[in-house]
């Protein structure tokens, strides 16, 4: 656990010392995610950069909908207590299940970057062509596009994020 955490033991109000340590374990690891294959890259390429870059705001799109969904999901079934309670129900409540598909997008990208091979520009364009598909919110749709558009409705944080993706997806697209 990060070191700042520590003088949040102190205080008399453990609801506080709960919302640091969750706060900073969530950034260290958001952090930690967003850098770990760019620290890991031996040789950077273009292509490399370009599918990076997508990951990191697909990141943070997909943590802005957890933070949003977990809003919601705590004002009818009560508080997530720790982040481990908040991954297993991300990963196994039905409420959650929406967000699969973008998570399994990150997860392949991550295996395409792990791979020891040359990216080529067909892999790329095909991730690229995914996410442009997959963040199409729609208020006549269902599952994620259903969803999507229901949480771009009320939550200010996932509207920046998918703006963010859209003006990238489109800078990589030139």
């Amino acid at each position: 656990m990060p070191i700042s955490t520590q003088r949040w033991r102190s205080t008399s109000n453990p609801n506080l010392m709960l919302g640091a340590t969750i706060f900073t374990i969530t950034c260290y690891s958001y952090f930690m995610a967003s850098v770990s294959h760019k620290s890991s890259t031996k040789k950077s390429t273009p292509l490399r950069e370009k599918i990076l870059d997508v990951r990191g705001s697909l990141l943070s799109l997909h943590k802005a909908l957890i933070l949003a969904e977990q809003v919601t999901y705590e004002r009818i079934n009560g508080r997530v207590e720790s982040t481990s309670e908040l991954l297993h129900l991300v990963l196994n409540d039905p409420w959650f299940t929406w967000l699969h598909p973008l998570s399994q997008l990150v997860v392949r990208i991550d295996e395409l970057l792990d791979d020891k091979s040359e990216l080529s520009l067909v892999e790329v364009e095909h991730f690229l062509i995914e996410a442009r598909s997959l963040i199409r919110p729609s208020e006549e749709g269902d599952g994620f596009e259903r969803s999507y558009y229901e949480a771009l409705q009320r939550e200010p944080d996932v509207i920046f994020a998918h703006v963010e993706v859209k003006r990238l997806l489109t800078k990589v697209a030139a």
